[in-house]
């Protein structure tokens, strides 16, 4: 038994059984003598349910996963080449697929007895969004161990959280302030200060304004995408609202419809009632009449 494994295994089943099977892996590492093992599943976080949504999307709709993936480099493609005429097309593009697979992942948890609320619906957009924005968070639900929903707010890398894999236990980043400090030390005090003022006169003087043009060409690129992002919004504002008269026109049809078959029943109602009472009357009056003929025929002299 693998952490890769136990990740595999705990990360595909439904939250409320996380954690029983998780303690039930770290009971097994132990009793198998392995104690960073055990320590290492224990310490695995529970996912929460648009975590545990996206991470069945992931194992049983690869190929949406996929089509999810696809979009999200076209779009960065798009915004490294300041292509805003691409950028409007994708920001579409990006809207219709976030949709459909989020519709799709509501329905693979129904498949499997969760019904996801609205709130968890708009966490496994914002995380299809975010994955669209940025690789790692689209490695991360490919990888399908994501223990809580992501967020982009269109500044930096986006806030993920997922387990990593065991090949990156015991890694470390060396610290470049540490190793500068370190090479400062190893110097011999007696060491002079070097003349840089004269290098440092030939080189040509920084533009001060070069970085201000960067900044503005990655904001004016941002400008583009949310400007096609309002556009997506507004037109799927629109088909909603026509969607929303449409259905407003139905109700008032049926309604009107309900009040004529309403006053229907109250007319067919009487009239019933009207038919029971003379059908009663009449009904009365022939046993009457057979009783009367009955009556006759007994007072009847035989062979008369």
């Amino acid at each position: 038994m693998t952490l890769d494994q136990v990740v595999t295994e705990l990360y595909g089943l439904p939250p409320a059984e996380f954690v029983p099977a998780r303690t039930e892996r770290a009971r097994q590492a132990r009793d198998a003598g392995d104690k960073v093992l055990a320590a290492a599943i224990g310490k695995l976080r529970r996912p929460t349910v648009a975590a545990w949504a996206l991470n069945l999307l992931s194992r049983e709709a690869s190929e949406d996963v996929r089509a999810v993936a696809e979009v999200g480099e076209a779009l960065r493609d798009a915004q490294r080449r300041l292509s805003a005429d691409k950028l409007r097309a994708l920001t579409t593009r990006r809207q219709q697929v976030v949709n459909a697979v989020t519709r799709k992942t509501a329905e693979l948890a129904a498949g499997h007895g969760q019904r996801l609320t609205e709130s968890v619906l708009r966490e496994v957009g914002a995380s299809l969004q975010a994955a669209l924005a940025d690789q790692s968070v689209a490695d991360g639900l490919r990888a399908g161990t994501l223990t809580a929903a992501a967020t982009y707010e269109g500044f930096g890398p986006a806030a993920l959280t997922a387990v990593p894999g065991a090949g990156h236990r015991g890694s470390r980043t060396r610290s470049t302030t540490t190793d500068s400090t370190e090479d400062h030390a190893e110097e011999p005090a007696t060491r002079t200060k070097p003349r840089t003022e004269s290098k440092a006169a030939d080189k040509p003087a920084p533009d001060p304004q070069a970085e201000i043009r960067r900044e503005l060409e990655q904001m004016l690129t941002e400008v583009e995408s949310a400007r096609a992002a309002v556009t997506s919004a507004r037109s799927d504002h629109d088909a909603a609202a026509a969607d929303l008269a449409e259905l407003v026109g139905r109700v008032e049809t049926l309604r009107a419809e309900l009040t004529e078959a309403e006053q229907r029943r109250r007319f067919t109602a009487a009239t019933e009632r009207t038919t029971r009472e003379a059908l009663q009357r009449a009904q009365k009056h022939l046993d009457g009449v057979e009783r009367r003929v009955d009556g006759a025929r007994k007072r009847l002299t035989p062979g008369v």
